[in-house]
């Protein structure tokens, strides 16, 4: 059994709304490698906290197109939607710092507050001091910092150094929805503590998310892991690649019959992370490739960022 690191967990967390396509396959495969190259445990989490989005037999195909790519999970799979529990004992935790809000989408959009850096309506804090008369709850809110110190900022190691004011560029956010879901950002917070993970590896999607989860960790007394953020795949329009914008899925018949066709896949993601790799004759060789040449290309930005 091999020995791992375990000052280095890492996780691949997809949501089950449709099979991987190549945009995920590059976030699976940066982290991924980033664990191998430092010998650490790499975990799977499945995202299915929003069950009204999840595909029938999309969290298996994922697994099963994982495993034909010989990424192989360090440990049993975690299944948010079977961890409620958990959430709502956090919740409970911080409770004085979460308020009911009322509000519904179009009142929020209406203040005309703007737009958050990942395109949400920035809330006003209209029910931060109590419902209006004739109003329920329909969300759960977290009050962010006052301005001048809700300024949140982190070094990620492949962005640099990123800052978010709160208060003006998100405002209090939802920890759990109107739908009655627990929101994101208190899922995937709560997990991470929960699984020890001290490195996200993810898409740059989600880097403007950081912020609101570094707060949240702070809230609750949990450590904060260090993140990297990888480019996402974008289509011909400059879309971000998802099942809305028509993205082609990675088939797990396909790789699972053809060692050539798992290579291929994997060559495209890991050309588009920069590492400059040749065709591989199997599996393994790919593996033996690419693994040291994440390694050098983090060392090659690392040693820029200094110079």
């Amino acid at each position: 059994m091999k020995q791992l690191n375990q000052s280095y967990i890492g996780r691949f967390a997809p949501s089950p709304t449709g099979p991987l396509h190549a945009g995920s396959l590059v976030a699976a495969l940066a982290s991924y490698l980033d664990a191998r190259a430092h010998h650490g445990t790499w975990l799977v989490r499945i995202e299915d906290i929003d069950e009204g989005r999840s595909v029938p037999g999309a969290a298996e195909g994922i697994l099963a197109l994982l495993d034909a790519l010989g990424m192989h999970a360090d440990g049993e799979v975690v299944w948010q939607s079977s961890r409620k529990h958990l959430y709502q004992a956090a919740a409970d935790r911080i409770a004085a710092h979460t308020y009911p809000c009322g509000c519904n989408r179009r009142e929020i959009a209406d203040s005309r507050l703007g737009v958050a850096p990942d395109g949400a309506a920035i809330y006003p804090g209209t029910c931060r001091h109590g419902l209006r008369e004739g109003r329920s709850m329909r969300s759960l809110r977290l009050r962010v910092p006052e301005p001048g110190y809700d300024v949140i900022g982190f070094h990620d190691r492949f962005a640099g150094e990123v800052t978010q004011r709160l208060n003006g560029e998100s405002g209090d956010f939802v920890l759990k929805r109107a739908d009655g879901f627990w929101a994101y950002q208190l899922a995937v917070v709560v997990d991470d503590a929960e699984q020890g993970v001290t490195d996200v590896v993810r898409g740059a999607d989600l880097l403007d998310s950081t912020p609101r989860q570094i707060f949240l960790q702070r809230v609750l007394g949990v450590p904060t892991p260090r993140y990297l953020h990888v480019p996402v795949v974008r289509n011909e329009n400059g879309e971000k690649l998802s099942k809305q914008t028509g993205a082609l899925a990675v088939a797990p018949g396909d790789v699972q019959s053809d060692d050539t066709a798992a290579v291929a896949a994997l060559l495209q993601a890991a050309r588009f992370l920069g590492l400059p790799l040749e065709q591989a004759a199997s599996l393994d060789a790919f593996w033996r490739a690419a693994i040291p040449a994440w390694s050098r290309l983090l060392a090659a930005r690392e040693g820029a960022g200094r110079g």
